[in-house]
């Protein structure tokens, strides 16, 4: 009985890592951010020179990762079967009551792979 026990710990481990979790956000206020949506509040920009820094740090991890982190996106775009963007504005939005923003606001894009793994994160006033 123990043996077969044993057995089944590898497959536990992994569907507890495929699940995923919070990760690490170095000095960003994750209660701002989450508190920012659509950036209208101008609480993320302050987290900007840090989300520089620890961008990269995100590739590979899955999406719902990413949502557990930093919360819901404020738009996700589906670009094909292969690949979707989840988009974290920065700067206020047009989203944002009483706003009309004169150019693109900045924002966090992170861009999914066909398996749900980030593989790109770009910060940006484009559009993917």
């Amino acid at each position: 009985m123990r043996k077969h026990f044993l057995q089944f710990i590898p497959v536990f481990l992994l569907i507890l890592s495929a699940c995923g979790g919070k990760l690490e956000t170095g000095n960003i206020n994750i209660e701002n951010w989450k508190a920012d949506r659509y950036g209208c509040k101008g609480l993320r920009i302050q987290d900007l020179d840090e989300l520089e820094k620890i961008k990269n740090s995100f590739l590979g991890e899955n999406n719902q990762s990413i949502i557990k982190t930093f919360g819901r996106p404020d738009r996700v775009e589906l670009v094909d079967k292969s690949q979707s963007f989840f988009f974290y504005f920065l700067e206020p939005s047009q989203d944002c009551d009483g706003v009309k923003p004169e150019k693109e606001p900045l924002r966090v894009l992170f861009r999914m792979n066909a398996i749900s793994k980030v593989s790109e994160v770009t910060i940006t006033t484009l559009n993917p």
